[in-house]
């Protein structure tokens, strides 16, 4: 309701023998009054977005799926293995990049864990040569294996999928909705397929994927087991496996637009372009779509036409298994 309709209503409501002008005495009465009201208006329609799970967000989506007894899952810490050349104390500190990791156990003499100090995935993006910024002499450290991989706070859009899935699939005494959900709580877990008597009697499997929409490491696979062990009717024999990759190789001709785009520029945005795509099917579709990565292509900025396209050498869609997800293992772009 916009302030000119409510005005206009009101106006239209005093007399004609009534001077209703811009200007009048009856006009600015009325004026001040209808901006109000249309100033609540927009306050109310703006309320109800953030009541309403589909369009509420931020603190607001985390009340409304609360009605549910859903949380949203917090961000975690990268843990990563430290290697020195001579002992260090637990405690210290060491740099790499716009991050630093905290010694906060010993493994051997020469290797620790460490701990990132910003939540989220940037902890798990670097390796090498660390800096000492404890200023300890005669000391050099590599940062080598992810040991617990950090995961950034729970996205909006999880936690209403979330939200749907237990509101749309009810689960109840172990059915195949309880292992989604009980896999779907876990912190670092993107999505889950549930197989039930896959080896008979009593069995079911659970395949994972993490909060990247790829590949679940062993210690993710590890906290989904214990969780349903913690969780799954007496008597039911629980498998969890990561998903499997499927390599996509991507060869394709582009035309770009040479005088504002330089190719390695173009490239690096249709390989986020097509990574971004096949994360977003992970699960969801069981092929990938010849149609759609040339689509992607077509639409990234700075191409103009392409030509040659092929998927895994060919000019078809490639199939996905039920366990598989896909990861785009080669770009190959020529002009």
């Amino acid at each position: 309701m916009t302030y000119e309709k409510i005005l206009n209503d009101m106006l239209s409501r005093v007399t004609s023998d009534v001077d209703k002008r811009e200007g009048s005495i009856i006009y600015d009465a009325l004026a001040p009054c209808a901006y109000k009201l249309a100033e609540s208006y927009f306050l109310l329609n703006n309320f109800i977005d953030l009541v309403l799970v589909d369009t509420a967000t931020g603190e607001y989506l985390d009340r409304a799926v609360l009605t549910q007894g859903i949380n949203r899952k917090k961000a975690t810490h990268s843990i990563r293995k430290v290697e020195t050349n001579i002992e260090i104390d637990i405690g210290t500190r060491w740099g790499i990049e716009d991050v630093y990791y905290t010694v906060i156990e010993r493994i051997t003499d020469t290797s620790y864990k460490a701990i990132c100090n910003i939540y989220g995935t940037i902890g798990n993006l670097y390796s090498g040569v660390l800096e000492n910024i404890d200023n300890i002499s005669g000391v050099t450290a590599n940062l080598t294996d992810i040991l617990e991989v950090g995961v950034n706070e729970e996205s909006d859009e999880d936690l209403r999928n979330r939200f749907y899935n237990k509101v749309r699939y009810p689960s109840t005494s172990g059915n195949i909705y309880d292992y989604k959900k009980w896999a779907l709580e876990v912190t670092g877990v993107g999505d889950a397929k549930i197989y039930p008597l896959w080896n008979g009697n009593g069995t079911v499997k659970v395949v994972i994927i993490d909060s990247n929409k790829e590949i679940a490491n062993r210690e993710l696979i590890n906290k989904v087991s214990k969780y349903i062990e913690e969780n799954r009717p007496i008597g039911a024999t629980v498998t969890v496996k990561s998903a499997i990759e499927k390599d996509i190789n991507i060869n394709v001709t582009i035309v770009i637009d040479s005088k504002k785009y330089i190719l390695n520029t173009v490239k690096e945005k249709l390989e986020e372009n097509l990574k971004n795509y096949l994360k977003e099917i992970a699960f969801k579709n069981n092929y990938v779509s010849y149609a759609s990565i040339g689509n992607i292509i077509f639409n990234t900025e700075g191409v103009i036409d392409y030509s040659n396209l092929l998927l895994n050498n060919s000019n078809k869609n490639i199939t996905l298994e039920e366990e598989e997800i896909p990861t785009l293992k080669l770009l190959n772009v020529e002009v």
